[in-house]
């Protein structure tokens, strides 16, 4: 007859109770399968299934009992690391639709936005529709198991344990939010350049010919400028975006990696 001590099971539970979290908090925050129409029964069963996958992997997990107060210091510890390894993530999603709104409001289209399911927000259709080019093209060049790789490298880099968190992990984070802004103006130059100089002559259009309607005139040029720009420059957006990409599953590495100090228990 076959004898299971409670020793015994909480080893085998523990080796799939914290990874459990940490994948899922992942999975939660991330770009692509935190999507707010992803149902939360598919992230959770997406979540099951990675740490039955990779749990054999991980090596063994510390022998403390899931109930207890370290195991939810430990608990909590794997949801928080989840939790800015998607955020990471995301934020290079965030700098290319910024980009789309920069676009948006210099070819005058501001004004046209609609409901964003995913956000539950309003936002120009300038940012959604580079938001779904870089989405596309995420998955094409298979970001999506990039991702999942540094998710399970970090439990080597970052090992389940009872840890304290070093605040140059969060710092790296906050400065990696920076990225919004820069990468968001990066891709979005070449299109505010153009309509910059398409301003500047009809100026002075409009400075030689007082009679001629701006207003008439400026909206569907800038528009029609706008929009050639961006067919002409998609063939450079792409390789832009798989080097952002790149960018941050490794940034991803670095708040794991920075994150780690000594066990304080």
């Amino acid at each position: 007859m076959i004898s299971v001590t409670s020793a015994q099971l909480d080893l085998w539970i523990t080796a799939f109770f914290w990874p459990f979290f940490r994948i899922l908090a992942m999975i939660g925050a991330s770009p692509l399968f935190g999507a707010r129409g992803v149902p939360a029964w598919v992230k959770i069963g997406l979540a099951f299934v990675l740490t039955v996958v990779v749990a054999p992997v991980l090596g063994p997990m510390p022998a403390v009992q899931p109930a207890s107060a370290h195991g939810m210091f430990i608990l909590v510890q794997q949801l928080m690391i989840g939790v800015a390894m998607g955020l990471t993530m995301r934020v290079v999603f965030s700098a290319i639709e910024m980009a789309g709104h920069i676009m948006g409001l210099q070819m005058g289209l501001g004004f046209a936005t609609f409901f964003d399911p995913q956000n539950s927000a309003q936002i120009p259709v300038m940012g959604q529709f580079l938001g779904l080019v870089a989405m596309l093209f995420f998955l094409a060049i298979n970001g999506h198991l990039m991702v999942i790789t540094a998710l399970v490298e970090s439990f080597r880099v970052l090992p389940v344990g009872l840890h304290a968190f070093s605040g140059e992990g969060w710092r790296t984070l906050a400065l990696w939010g920076g990225e919004v802004f820069r990468g968001g103006v990066l891709i979005s130059l070449p299109v505010v350049a153009v309509l910059m100089m398409t301003n500047v002559a009809m100026a002075v259009l409009t400075r030689a010919a007082p009679q001629l309607n701006i207003f008439a005139v400026g909206f569907p040029l800038t528009l029609a400028v706008g929009f050639i720009v961006i067919s002409l420059s998609m063939g450079y957006f792409l390789p832009v975006f798989g080097t952002m990409f790149e960018t941050g599953v490794q940034m991803m590495m670095r708040v794991a990696a920075d994150a780690k100090v000594a066990a304080v228990f």
